[in-house]
């Protein structure tokens, strides 16, 4: 038998069986981050991208993309999710836009690929309805900041975006 668990004994890729996990309280929170010009984030903040309202839009985008990401990511189980939160704290000063995603669940496996599908998308979505502006936007730092439940516990991220 493979020791890595996506695999079986024939090396075929497969979903990992989770049927003899205990359902816990999951919980996973990442980030990311989008660069911009100045006058970018000074039209995504004062509302005046003609797309429409860049963070709202990109808020729904980013909590469909949690529900989705068994969808997106092969390997990934589908989960019952209970709670998706996506925020943005636009920071003038770097230019940028820092997104936040928090996911629930009381399922047998972790909701992290969910969080981290939440912010990327989320940020190609600001990318998205602003890239007539501005082509030189970057999308970064995408990353775990913390997650809980589970046999492997509470792991919290000691260097992160702020």
């Amino acid at each position: 038998m493979s020791s890595f668990t996506h695999l079986d004994e024939k090396v075929h890729v497969r979903m990992v069986d989770v049927t003899g996990k205990k359902p816990t309280v999951r919980v996973a929170v990442a980030g990311a981050a989008v660069s911009m010009k100045p006058e970018t984030l000074n039209l995504i903040r004062n509302q005046k991208v003609k797309k429409g309202n860049v963070l709202e839009t990109a808020r729904i985008a980013g909590i469909m993309a949690a529900k989705k990401t068994s969808e997106l990511i092969p390997m990934c189980h589908p989960l019952n999710l209970t709670h998706v939160q996506v925020n943005f704290e636009p920071d003038e000063t770097k230019s940028r836009i820092r997104i936040e995603a928090s996911v629930r669940t009381i399922d047998q496996t972790g909701v992290e690929m969910e969080a981290l599908t939440a912010v990327s998308v989320a940020a190609l979505t600001v990318y998205d309805m602003c890239k007539s502006y501005d082509r030189e936007m970057t999308v970064s730092s995408i990353q775990l900041l913390e997650k809980s439940g589970g046999k492997s516990g509470t792991y919290k991220r000691t260097t992160s975006l702020k």
